[in-house]
């Protein structure tokens, strides 16, 4: 079970404090359709932003994501009728009936599959001709820091702590994850991956793609963000005494670091409400049901 689906994992602040999804990238997904389902939907962030579709279905195995997806819905009753949350697996759909659904996204989630299983139900309930759009991103970084200041943990204190092997097939830009036919012989197109990493990421995937996916925060809000790492949850899980470092935990460690690192960029002493421009390199996976 992945450290999000965790009934200790605290989804309102994952919710608050993680990046959204730009509109051009839904743009860039999907057309107006019938039944559209979101694997791995978290909070909702991307669940809510399927509004063309008449029925959108939101799938994860967590109860507290659940929980705070539902909870956002209730707040927004015109679109109660539209949108449903299932507490549910990838890899177990069977609330949906065979050729039912027109389009599958997953955001941020897919590294988590078991494609063995999950490739056979997508084949199941997709309808011919149907899509399914996959897309996750990795380490942040910079816009405007690019060689002295990169988003990894200087101290490697929460690196091992990062859940395996689904971050590492994140940070190799889903390289890994199989193609559908691999699995299902015949039931897909051939998968048609982007990779909007721009050139700084090393190694540079293949035929890399401008960065679409930004924020700008403050630096308060960045140790916020800091702070819904899932592997952050584990090492405070294995290290309880970790906050009474002189200088903070570990995420107010980083978090300095990277203030010190910028000040040596600007000259100046960056304070907490000052604001930073924030970038994640995305990969998508693009596939359509034969």
């Amino acid at each position: 079970m992945a450290t999000f689906a965790k009934s200790s994992f605290d989804s309102t602040i994952y919710a608050t404090f993680r990046p959204t999804y730009p509109r051009s990238l839904f743009s860039f997904i999907f057309r107006a359709q019938d039944r559209a389902v979101d694997l791995g939907c978290g909070t909702g962030q991307a669940t809510v932003e399927l509004t063309p579709f008449k029925r959108v279905t939101g799938v994860d195995p967590g109860c507290k994501m659940i929980e705070a997806a539902q909870g956002t819905l209730q707040e927004t009753p015109e679109h109660t009728c539209q949108y449903e949350y299932i507490q549910a697996s990838a890899e177990s759909l069977t609330f949906l009936e065979d050729n039912s659904v027109d389009l599958v996204i997953s955001a941020e989630a897919c590294h988590w599959f078991d494609w063995k299983k999950t490739w056979p139900e997508l084949a199941r309930v997709l309808r011919k001709n149907r899509s399914v759009t996959f897309w996750s991103y990795s380490q942040f970084r910079f816009a405007h820091y690019p060689t002295s200041i990169e988003g990894t943990d200087p101290l490697n204190s929460v690196g091992p702590y990062w859940e395996q092997p689904g971050r590492l097939i994140l940070d190799n830009h889903l390289i890994e994850v199989p193609d559908g036919n691999e699995v299902v012989p015949g039931a897909f197109s051939e998968s048609e991956r982007v990779f909007l990493t721009g050139l700084r990421l090393q190694p540079i995937p293949p035929f890399p793609c401008s960065v679409i996916m930004r924020k700008k925060m403050t630096w308060d809000d960045l140790l916020f963000y800091l702070n819904t790492w899932s592997s952050l949850h584990t090492f405070r899980q294995h290290n309880p005494t970790d906050g009474e470092n002189p200088r903070g935990g570990v995420a107010m460690r980083f978090w300095k670091n990277l203030k010190e690192g910028a000040k040596r960029e600007d000259g100046r002493p960056v304070e907490g409400h000052d604001e930073v421009d924030i970038e994640w390199p995305l990969a998508m996976i693009m596939v359509k049901r034969l």
